[in-house]
């Protein structure tokens, strides 16, 4: 394997090490200030220079990774907020949104909040991110001429009387890889067919999001959500500057993936000749995630774009089940879903992403339901 631009075999690497940490781990820690407290986390390193955190009491969420030092998500002013600190109710999920890199939005409703009983408890993007991890396994063991480390846990939204998902968990990586995986199945756990939405939040931030910074993704389509997004349409791939009281944009993309479905769309500062460059991409399959969200904010502190791979729309559970949208799960059904997160760190990667996804023309749809008139539920 290559390792600080050197090739090592297993047994040199051994030779030169106590213990593999020294290179390249995961250790486990309790988050203990303000309403962090007591969050379980753990902390990752490979060896290349990428480090993230995973939440386990909240879904195995990233709240935060970097590369080289360079921020790869972005952080809100929340900070790390432990799971007992979840308000569920209208927009109050937002007093617990760190951001980071991945937040997970779902199972049983995704987006705006519903006004429906406190059971359901629809409030805006569900209750999955603000659940504690159960049955959480870390390994950290070479297999064959490989180092890995990888984090499962299993988180479980039920309630008497209504639902019983569970969503699986694993989150991995390589000594020496400055890429992560994640891979989810959620399960019908239940005896009843249960509608579910899922969506990823990946947030980017400074300073791969700057201004004069790209959106770059194989888009074939591209709705506004509202008005506010109709203004300046034609931009929703280039980013500004930090903007005093902007109002945050949505786009729905229709994507193309490659022959196996796979995507990827990456937000990239591509200023490489005065050493200021840097990326971000997320891969994942639209065979599994068949729609993706772009959130647009511009504002100050409040400073990111949002990729979001996802099975539903935004607009609430509700609008999704008028159109015919919502997907479903049988008794004991699973679905699997997989995404890839890494950096951009060369000018020779953004043209490689340029010279795929410039051969596709975009079009922009004039609204939200005219983008999803043919229903696509399953």
């Amino acid at each position: 394997m290559e390792l600080l631009g050197k090739r090592y075999t297993v047994q040199e690497l051994r030779r030169r090490v106590g213990d593999m940490d020294q290179i390249a781990g995961v250790r486990t820690v309790q988050l203990d200030d303000g309403n962090e407290r007591p969050t379980r986390a753990a902390i990752v390193h490979t060896g290349s220079g990428l480090e993230f955190t995973v939440l386990l009491d909240r879904c195995l969420d990233i709240p935060a990774a970097s590369y080289c030092g360079k921020a790869m998500g972005w952080r809100s002013t929340t900070g790390d907020v432990a799971p007992q600190y979840f308000e569920a109710e209208g927009l109050r999920w937002l007093r617990s949104y760190f951001g980071g890199l991945v937040t997970t939005c779902g199972l049983t409703h995704v987006g705006a909040p519903r006004p429906e009983s406190a059971l359901l408890g629809n409030g805006l993007h569900g209750r999955i991110g603000n659940l504690p991890a159960r049955n959480v396994r870390i390994v950290q063991e070479w297999r064959g001429q490989e180092y890995l480390l990888s984090i499962t846990g299993t988180m479980r939204e039920t309630v008497v009387f209504g639902e019983n998902l569970t969503l699986t968990r694993t989150v991995s990586t390589k000594l020496g890889e400055r890429r992560f995986w994640i891979r989810d199945v959620v399960t019908n756990e239940g005896f009843n067919r249960t509608k579910f939405m899922l969506l990823y939040h990946c947030n980017i931030g400074w300073p791969a999001v700057d201004a004069g910074s790209e959106l770059i993704t194989p888009s074939r389509r591209v709705a506004p959500r509202d008005p506010v997004a109709e203004d300046n349409k034609a931009n929703w791939w280039k980013l500004d500057p930090p903007i005093h009281k902007y109002a945050e944009k949505c786009y729905y993309h229709d994507m193309v993936g490659d022959r196996n479905g796979t995507v990827t769309a990456a937000i990239v500062n591509d200023s490489f000749e005065n050493g200021q460059g840097f990326g971000v991409y997320v891969k994942y399959n639209v065979k599994e995630l068949p729609r993706f969200v772009e959130w647009k904010m511009m504002g100050e502190q409040d400073y990111v774009v949002g990729l979001e791979p996802c099975n539903c729309g935004v607009e609430g559970r509700q609008i999704d089940e008028e159109l015919g949208l919502l997907h479903s799960l049988k008794p004991g059904e699973s679905r699997a879903f997989h995404l890839e997160f890494g950096p951009i760190t060369s000018l020779k990667e953004v043209k490689a992403l340029k010279t795929a996804h410039n051969k596709i023309r975009t079009k922009i749809v004039k609204s939200y339901k005219e983008f999803v008139k043919r229903p696509r539920a399953r």
